[in-house]
């Protein structure tokens, strides 16, 4: 392992594969045989040689300690770069960076996971986590929201978890087409239906800006305590280690004090939401 945390390692492409026309799904391999330690919710900076590096969230569950598995949207050069990468090639990484979900402190708790669009990948870590650890949980309940059924991610993953009968799914499209039999409308919809806990449920929402408004506003009519709203600010960040300033709020650094914050935090920093 680099004792740097400016160099990166290099990583094999162990395999690839398409997951909508704009995401793709990479699963890495450090050159260095090591095993690879992270907490749900970390992530790495992933370098194309000769075109630059970009933060991606570990999507993968922390119990396979052998490879990484990113979900990665083609947004811009590098991300598009790592979308033409195939199986042999190299790339090079830095990390586990940042801090996680706070999963020792929802030990015992209800959990709420509210995903939407690309949030599925960095919540599927912790998904993946909490069901191979089941019995330290509550109930579990997955809301995931999508523009259209075309932009669905993991979709294979979501019928799984439709079929067992200890986590409860709902999964809703804001605009169906002919094909779509689930719900539609704007995930916030499926929020008020929900039979809660306030003081014993942790909500955990990743996903676009522009939902965490309307989704924290249905959390606080069902009195959910801030403190217990897990919000994540992963599109800040670009060095990951605190300085380059980019990722700067209000002097709090989200590479390195976050991603994720309880929103009792995030309300004070002014500039976050």
């Amino acid at each position: 392992m680099n004792n740097s945390i400016f160099l990166p390692e290099i990583a094999e492409v162990i395999s690839t594969r398409q997951l909508t026309a704009m995401e793709k799904y990479i699963e890495l391999k450090i050159k260095e045989t090591r095993k690879f330690n992270f907490n749900p919710g970390q992530f790495i900076q992933l370098s194309v040689f000769g075109i630059g590096e970009a933060p991606i969230s570990i999507s993968s569950s922390p119990f396979n300690k052998d490879t990484i598995g990113l979900c990665v949207r083609k947004v811009g050069d590098v991300t598009s770069a790592i979308h033409k990468l195939e199986a042999g090639s190299y790339i090079g990484i830095r990390g586990p960076l940042g801090n996680g979900f706070p999963v020792e402190k929802m030990k015992g708790k209800s959990l709420l996971f509210i995903a939407g669009g690309l949030g599925i990948a960095p919540l599927r870590s912790l998904i993946n986590y909490v069901l191979e650890r089941r019995d330290d949980f509550a109930k579990i309940t997955i809301l995931y929201g999508a523009k259209n059924p075309g932009e669905i991610l993991f979709t294979n993953e979501l019928e799984l978890w439709k079929k067992r009968k200890d986590i409860a799914i709902d999964i809703t499209v804001d605009k169906p087409d002919d094909n779509w039999s689930g719900k539609s409308g704007v995930i916030t919809r499926l929020i008020p239906p929900l039979d809660l806990e306030p003081t014993n449920t942790y909500a955990l929402v990743v996903g676009p800006p522009v939902m965490y408004k309307y989704v924290l506003l249905e959390l606080q009519i069902k009195q959910i305590p801030e403190d217990n709203i897990i919000m994540s600010l992963e599109r800040r960040m670009k060095c990951g280690v605190g300085k380059c300033g980019h990722c700067q709020i209000n002097g709090v650094y989200v590479c390195m004090d976050g991603p994720e914050f309880s929103y009792h935090k995030l309300k004070f920093l002014s500039e976050a939401i």
